[in-house]
């Protein structure tokens, strides 16, 4: 008798039908539907926008239509790179980034692991609130904290310094260049660690307890468990934000550069933003004020396509 083989079909089990776009869009039109808002706004505010950009490579002159003006090609960014001012301004930016991405991950992270080891639960959401609050705050409030902290009339800094005998006269800190950039990455981090920390602590408080209670069993101090276990776990959540502060790293705004800054040190004071809105807007030269937003744009996508892909590659972590 003749043996029945079964077929390769009969054997695998059928492949799932690929579900469409709209099947699944009748499926989940409730969520689509949700989100419906928050994609119109961003396209509104962060896509339809780009289309100022045209304004470049013109010679805007407003009242005429965008497609009316004059166009100059890269006339602009020739301009621009030719300027010596304009890396004097990217050396000020670059500083301040580099200083506050540094300092601005690495105390909100150790503030985070500090007051989650915490065991008094009224002190530890007390530190906790007490340490948001300045994010709420106004940079104008502030800055003019700030100035009147390091006043050399009646400057609390000053005050104590003089009191433990570090100094004999009061030291403009404000009129030197050389710590400005210091007296805007330590106001940030006084306004900005509580904030920053709470995702860090959400971060902590997914970890499985388990792990921390097998850990005591072998022994391990509590050091130990926050290297082995405590940093480890809350890694993906560091790899992510450091690719997103990357991508920002020279689009700091200008408020603290502002309202810190004054004409003794706007060598050191002076960044991209505010280079464009006092070079471009300032001075009617629009196109120009354009060309350094567009710089900057490009060059923070390109960073955060470069620190995807470098984190991508060695910790496995990515956005995209």
């Amino acid at each position: 008798m003749k043996a029945v083989t079964k077929t390769e079909s009969s054997i695998q089990p059928a492949a799932k039908k690929k579900k469409g776009f709209w099947t699944t869009f009748k499926e989940q039109k409730v969520l689509y539907g949700m989100s419906l808002p928050f994609i119109v706004i961003v396209f509104i505010f962060s896509y339809l926008p780009v289309w100022g950009w045209l304004m470049a490579f013109q010679n805007y002159k407003p009242g005429k239509g965008i497609f009316e003006q004059k166009w100059v090609g890269l006339d602009h960014f020739a301009a621009l790179f030719a300027d010596d001012k304009f890396y004097l301004v990217l050396r000020n930016t670059l500083a301040m980034s580099f200083m506050g991405l540094i300092v601005g991950f690495t105390i909100p992270i150790l503030f985070a692991v500090l007051l989650n080891e915490l065991r008094g639960s009224v002190f530890k959401r007390t530190v906790q609130t007490i340490s948001y609050l300045p994010h709420f705050v106004s940079w104008v409030v502030v800055a003019g904290i700030v100035t009147k902290m390091l006043s050399t009339d009646g400057g609390a800094v000053n005050q104590l310094l003089m009191w433990l005998g570090l100094i004999d006269q009061p030291i403009q800190f404000m009129a030197q260049g050389n710590l400005f950039w210091y007296i805007v990455t330590g106001s940030d981090i006084w306004k900005e660690m509580g904030w920053s920390a709470i995702i860090y602590l959400a971060a902590i408080t997914g970890i499985d307890q388990e792990q921390f209670e097998a850990a005591k069993v072998d022994g391990a101090s509590r050091i130990r468990q926050i290297w082995h276990i405590t940093l480890p776990s809350i890694a993906p959540t560091i790899a992510i934000l450091m690719i997103m502060s990357i991508g920002h790293l020279i689009s700091i705004g200008f408020e603290k550069q502002f309202l810190l800054g004054n004409p003794l040190v706007v060598d050191y004071s002076q960044v991209l933003d505010l280079y464009a809105l006092n070079y471009g807007l300032g001075m009617g030269r629009f196109s120009f004020g354009t060309a350094i937003g567009m710089f900057n744009s490009i060059v923070s996508i390109l960073l955060l396509l470069l620190a995807n892909g470098v984190f991508k590659k060695f910790t496995k972590q990515s956005i995209m």
